[in-house]
């Protein structure tokens, strides 16, 4: 494949990715139960999966995002009653956080709403091409975060 090939298809993934991407967040946004913001659904999603405290830099190095964004999607969260944030009584300057049952519930709620979105998308492109593509994501993702 000549070189300008290779930019050509480099650009067009790209594009499709990021299009995609825009498109798939403001739909779901839009489908969230009131209030919640995707950043929101994401943190609460992810601390329901791993079932374990993480310190807010943790959470911050997983999304990607500085501790300062971090520090405000979990304040959201606390004073919404979603996560409680404790300090570590080995280090009073760190903390760590665990979803609550509130949080649990917010989660389950939007993972209704978003799940059929998500199912309707994957039922019309096909679940074999679904499957299909998965890893080649994964590998794109893995590349991507081995660059930092």
């Amino acid at each position: 494949m000549s070189e300008s090939s290779v930019e050509t298809l480099s650009v067009a993934l790209f594009s499709e990715m990021f299009m995609a991407d825009q498109l798939a967040r403001n739909r779901l946004s839009k489908a969230l139960p009131k209030g919640m913001e995707l950043s929101h659904f994401s943190v609460l999603n992810h601390l329901a999966r791993l079932n374990e405290e993480k310190s807010p830099a943790q959470l911050a190095k997983a999304f990607n995002v500085t501790r300062g964004a971090m520090t405000n999607t979990l304040s959201k969260l606390e004073w919404a009653g979603h996560v409680h944030i404790r300090p570590d009584w080995d280090d009073a300057r760190r903390k760590f956080v665990t979803i609550s049952p509130s949080g649990r519930s917010a989660r389950d709620a939007a993972l209704q709403v978003i799940t059929p979105i998500i199912g309707n998308m994957v039922t019309k492109i096909g679940t074999e091409n679904v499957r299909n593509v998965l890893p080649v994501l994964r590998e794109m993702r893995q590349l991507l975060s081995e660059m930092e």
